[in-house]
């Protein structure tokens, strides 16, 4: 357990950083599954329209720390590469 003042406080701030990081988290997912669904139901236009107000919430998981740049552009390259597969 955290002894020193600096040690408790830095304790605090990582338990209100971590429910913070756990909503992002949990946001992003969110918008990929609504992603996945659609091309799981087969509509391209759906599928489409919900890359595309997921890639904003993936790339700002990038911005907050929560997901690695490579990564991020993985999975919208790997998602959009499906949508794209969908019309074919």
């Amino acid at each position: 357990m955290a002894n020193s003042p600096q040690a408790k406080k830095r304790a605090r701030q990582a338990e209100r950083r971590t429910d913070v990081n756990k909503i992002r988290r949990t946001r992003i997912r969110t918008f990929l599954r609504k992603v996945e669904e659609a091309i799981a139901g087969g509509d391209k236009a759906a599928a489409a329209s919900a890359l595309k107000s997921a890639q904003p919430e993936i790339m700002r998981g990038v911005t907050k720390g929560i997901l690695h740049k490579n990564t991020a552009s993985r999975k919208v390259s790997r998602l959009s590469a499906r949508v794209k597969a969908l019309g074919a």
